[in-house]
């Protein structure tokens, strides 16, 4: 198989006036095609973070379309003075990429009356619920690894938060970093970071930083918390989860310090057709971790996946 850092070729998309960077990679040719899978990551990530993921899909005979969000990785950053900043006005800006996606990039790709799955991990796992809310039939079905029902607010009462944020944007804040949010992610140490405990694959995508350094984004600015929270609150609310009825996916990270598990797996409890896995120990990025955890997360994956595709 030629692996997919060596037949990466960016694809151009547009998406409500923003220019978003994405990318279509085809089954490994000595596997047998078994459909498209719709990879979507998480927020300061970026495309060639998940080569080894999108390899193990290849593999298991999955064609991968997948794309860099809005402000982050190779698509249009939306602060341009100041690119390192992590922005979004509202969600809905992510829903017109992954709509865009969807559209000019899967739609094509899929046989006729075939529908695709979907791989989404933390803020990329939160646009995908919202995506369907909306559709719930155009996915057979979806995997999500540790989604972003709500992000920590490190050991803070999750009110005060809101209540700052809110006087941040209002003050005309709204893209400034967040409190401590302006690190660049060239400086982050294995020591200092949250994410994994898998040493070289932390290591691997800081390399990938050294030598694209173009693509990194550092933290959050009040707006896309503000956007966060709204919503947030929006899953929150009454019917919600429970008109999500594509077949789900979910794995929470049993030591995640970026996303609440306790809020996923209440979630989890409202879908009519959830199925939720715990993986006690891994960190938040458990498509990053090691392999003992890895491998349960794929096994996981296989079992699910061969039962609707």
């Amino acid at each position: 198989m030629i692996p997919a850092r060596d037949c990466f070729e960016p694809v151009a998309l547009l998406a409500a006036g923003a220019k978003l960077r994405a990318a279509v990679f085809a089954p490994d040719a000595g596997a047998k095609p078994r459909g498209v899978c719709v990879l979507l990551n998480g927020r300061a990530e970026f495309i060639e973070k998940y080569f080894e993921v999108i390899d193990e899909l290849r593999e298991r005979g999955l064609a991968v379309a997948t794309l860099d969000w809005r402000g982050q990785g190779g698509s249009a950053r939306l602060v341009p003075d100041a690119p390192l900043k992590g922005h979004i006005d509202d969600f809905a800006e992510y829903d017109a990429d992954l709509d865009a996606l969807m559209g000019q990039v899967v739609t094509p790709m899929l046989a006729a009356a075939q529908r695709p799955i979907a791989l989404a991990h933390s803020t990329g796992g939160h646009i995908l619920l919202r995506y369907l809310s909306r559709h719930p039939d155009r996915f057979a079905a979806c995997a999500f690894s540790a989604p972003m029902l709500m992000f920590s607010t490190r050991g803070q009462p999750r009110w005060p938060v809101r209540v700052v944020t809110a006087v941040m944007v209002r003050a005309g804040r709204a893209r400034d970093f967040v409190l401590g949010g302006g690190r660049d992610p060239l400086t982050m140490t294995f020591d200092d970071q949250l994410v994994t405990s898998d040493r070289a694959r932390f290591q691997r995508s800081q390399d990938i930083l050294v030598q694209h350094p173009e693509l990194r984004l550092a933290g959050p600015t009040w707006g896309w918390v503000a956007a966060a929270l709204r919503s947030i609150a929006r899953f929150a609310g009454k019917g919600y989860a429970e008109t999500i009825t594509t077949p789900v996916l979910i794995c929470g990270a049993g030591h995640d310090r970026i996303c609440v598990t306790d809020d996923t797996r209440r979630f989890a409890r409202r879908m009519p057709r959830a199925s939720y896995l715990e993986i006690e120990d891994a960190e938040h990025e458990i498509l990053m971790e090691r392999d003992v955890f890895r491998q349960r997360w794929w096994s996981a994956f296989d079992a699910f996946v061969a039962d609707h595709i």
